[in-house]
């Protein structure tokens, strides 16, 4: 049974929130090697030595552009205090809950590039869910070169409030083309994992490291995979089974979280005519935990 609780967003604070609509941000940065290398021995690939010229992969880019908030300035869960970019929600827990990509094929990204990431919040929804409040925050980001537009790319965050006795667990769902995956791959999710890709991304989120923080206070069975890194693992899925193809958009969308206590598994079905890939992950119960669908150039 649900427990009432007093909403935490009126419509007072749910304006002043949306204030922060239409704000805009530049971020400037330089593709270098280094990242490129760790990312791929933390995925276990057997990539040539990136250099000058070589062009990031497809979701490599979120190991560029990363937030430096002095360590005054690190909020209770890890994060950057909030507000500042992003809008000063009350709610508790931060997801990242899914996003949209389209790249420019023709203007990859490249090591030894300086390039721009131009973020502008276009929306702030709020919503009231089966486990309580939720907000959404919508932000786009177009990553700029010399060249021009290379990437650009939707972000949906969701701030949600904190766990309640008696809240809803969300409906498991089986994924739509479960048994029909031309491509699988099992992964374990351990504390050496998540660990190293927390520190690649500069993500101080104690829900993915810090065991203690993410079962006491937010209410979890055990440490969160990143989403982020669920979807970078779909696009190797893809990169591993097709190796010469290119992707040119990418949607995914966090369905049920994904915990470090179980082993899970990512898949992938081709269109017949191999330009459109569904690709999904899975818990070790088989419930769905991210859909995502790639087309290729």
């Amino acid at each position: 049974m649900n427990h009432a609780v007093t909403p935490q967003i009126d419509p007072a604070l749910l304006a002043h929130l949306q204030s922060w609509q239409g704000k805009s941000e530049t971020t400037p940065d330089t593709i270098t090697a280094a990242p490129l290398r760790a990312l791929s021995a933390t995925l276990d690939r057997d990539d040539p030595a990136p250099h000058a010229g070589t062009a990031v992969p497809p979701l490599w880019h979120w190991l560029y552009f990363l937030p430096h908030a002095r360590q005054s300035e690190i909020g209770p869960d890890g994060h950057p205090q909030r507000g500042g970019f992003l809008p000063p929600v009350p709610l508790p827990r931060r997801m990242w809950a899914g996003g949209r990509l389209r790249w420019d094929t023709a203007n990859p990204l490249q090591v030894g590039q300086a390039v721009e990431r131009v973020s502008t919040i276009r929306s702030v929804t709020h919503k009231a869910g089966r486990s309580g409040e939720l907000l959404f925050v919508l932000v786009e980001h177009q990553f700029r070169n010399a060249q021009g537009v290379s990437l650009t790319e939707e972000h949906d965050i969701v701030y949600r409030a904190a766990a309640q006795p008696g809240d809803a667990a969300p409906v498991p769902v089986r994924p739509p083309l479960d048994g029909q995956q031309s491509w699988s791959r099992v992964i374990t999710p351990d504390d050496v994992l998540l660990f190293r890709y927390s520190a690649l991304t500069f993500n101080g989120h104690r829900i993915h490291y810090d065991r203690k923080y993410v079962t006491e206070v937010e209410g979890y069975p055990g440490l969160i995979v990143h989403g982020p890194l669920i979807a970078t693992l779909l696009i190797d899925l893809l990169r591993r089974s097709l190796p010469q193809a290119q992707v040119q958009s990418f949607a995914f969308k966090a369905v049920r979280p994904t915990f470090d206590l179980h082993a899970f598994s990512v898949h992938g079905k081709p269109s017949a005519d191999g330009k459109t890939i569904e690709l999904w992950a899975q818990d070790h119960e088989g419930w769905l935990t991210m859909q995502a669908t790639a087309t290729l150039a």
